[in-house]
C-alpha cells in the first residue's frame, strides 16, 4: 500500500535532517571543534524516521550511545541538540551531557545513554508507566545487536512479556559491536529467536527501506496500543563510519562491503524513488534540501552563539542518591 504524499515527504525530511545534522557534527569532530566521543547515525536514517512518525508527543523513546537520529525523529529541538553536542549552556542538558546524553522529556525523549544496553531497563520502566496510566501511550527503546549480548536485555524483555508491557523493542543490527561481527558474537544466530524464548511477537525488516520500517512499526505500535503485549523489530542496516568518530582509529569491516552499503544510502534511495513516484517534483525536492540545510545552519549559529556553562554551574542539576 502506497502511502499519501504527506506521510511520503515527512520521511524523506527526517532522514535528511538526520543526514544533514550527522554531516556537520562529523565534520567538526574531525576539524577538532568538538571535544569527548560522538557516534554517528549516517546509514541508519530510516530506522528512526520509519519508526518514529507513528509516535505521539506522549508517547516514550529511549536510545543508546547513537541516539541523535532518534532524537531528531522524535521532535527533539535540534537546536538545543547542536549546543549541547558543543557542550554550551543552551543545551539540552545544559551542556553537561554531550553527543551520547541527549533528552528532551517535552517530546518523550527520556535521553540517550553510553553504556550498552542501558536504556533497556529504563524503557521497560516507561512501558510500565504507560500501561499503568490506560491512556494507550506507549514505550520504543532503540538499541544495537551489541546491546542484545547484555543481561539487561533478557531481563526487560522477560518483563515486558511477563507484564504484557506497551513497548517495542528496536534492534537496529548494524552487524558489528564496535569491528566485532555480530555473527561472531551471538552464539543464538538470529536476533529474532531470543524475543521469541519470551514469547514475544517479533518481526525482521529491511532497515535500509523507510517504508518498509514504516509499515512494519506501524504494525506493531497498533498491537501495543491493543494492549496486546510487547513487540521486537529487527532493523537489519549498517552504520558508515568507524564505531566513534575518529581519525585515529582503523575501520576493520570489509572495505568492500562498506562500499555495498552506501550504494543502498537509504537517503539517496528514498529521494529517487519519490522523484519517480512524483510524490516530489525536482523543484519541490531542491526546495525541502534547502530548507532543511538552513535548519541546520542556524542550528549551528545557535550553539555558536551561546555560551559555556560557568564553573559554578557544575553542581547545578546534579542528583545523586
Amino acid at each position: 500500500m502506497e502511502l499519501d504524499k504527506k506521510t511520503q515527504a515527512g520521511l524523506y525530511e527526517t532522514m535528511l535532517t538526520i543526514r544533514r545534522f550527522e554531516e556537520h557534527v562529523a565534520r567538526e569532530v574531525f576539524d577538532g571543534h568538538i571535544v569527548g566521543f560522538a557516534h554517528s547515525y549516517i546509514g541508519q536514517e530510516a530506522v528512526a524516521a520509519g519508526v518514529c512518525r507513528h509516535l505521539t508527543v506522549k508517547d516514550k523513546i529511549v536510545s543508546n550511545h547513537r541516539g541523535h537520529g532518534h532524537c531528531i525523529a522524535k521532535g527533539a529541538d535540534v537546536n538545543r541538540m547542536m549546543a549541547e553536542i558543543y557542550g554550551k549552556k543552551d543545551g539540552c542538558c545544559k551542556g553537561k551531557g554531550g553527543s551520547m546524553h541527549i533528552a528532551d522529556f517535552g517530546v518523550g525523549m527520556l535521553g540517550a545513554d553510553g553504556i550498552v544496553g542501558a536504556g533497556l531497563p529504563i524503557s521497560t520502566g516507561a512501558a510500565l508507566a504507560a500501561k499503568l496510566e490506560g491512556k494507550k501511550n506507549v514505550a520504543v527503546v532503540f538499541f544495537g545487536d551489541g546491546a542484545c549480548n547484555e543481561g539487561e536485555f533478557h531481563e526487560s524483555l522477560n518483563l515486558a512479556g511477563i507484564w504484557k508491557l506497551p513497548l517495542l523493542f528496536v534492534c537496529e543490527n548494524n552487524g558489528y559491536g564496535v569491528n566485532t561481527p555480530a555473527s561472531y558474537a551471538m552464539a543464538a544466530g538470529d536476533i529474532t529467536r531470543i524475543p521469541e524464548a519470551y514469547h514475544i511477537a517479533n518481526a525482521t525488516v529491511e532497515g535500509n527501506d523507510v517504508e518498509a520500517v514504516y509499515e512494519a512499526a506501524g504494525a506493531a505500535i497498533e498491537r501495543l496500543r491493543r494492549g496486546e503485549g510487547p513487540c521486537f523489530l529487527e532493523c537489519k542496516t549498517y552504520r558508515w563510519h568507524t564505531h566513534f568518530l575518529s581519525k585515529d582509529i582503523e575501520d576493520l569491516r570489509p572495505k568492500g562491503e562498506i562500499a555495498a552499503w552506501k550504494e543502498r544510502c537509504p537517503v539517496a534511495t528514498y529521494a529517487d524513488k519519490l522523484l519517480r513516484r512524483g510524490t516530489l517534483a525536482p523543484a519541490r525536492l531542491q526546495s525541502l534540501q534547502a530548507k532543511v540545510q538552513k535548519k541546520i545552519d542556524d542550528a549551528f549559529a545557535f550553539a555558536a552563539a551561546s555560551p559555556y556553562p560557568k564553573p559554578e554551574d557544575a553542581l547545578a542539576d546534579v542528583y545523586s542518591a
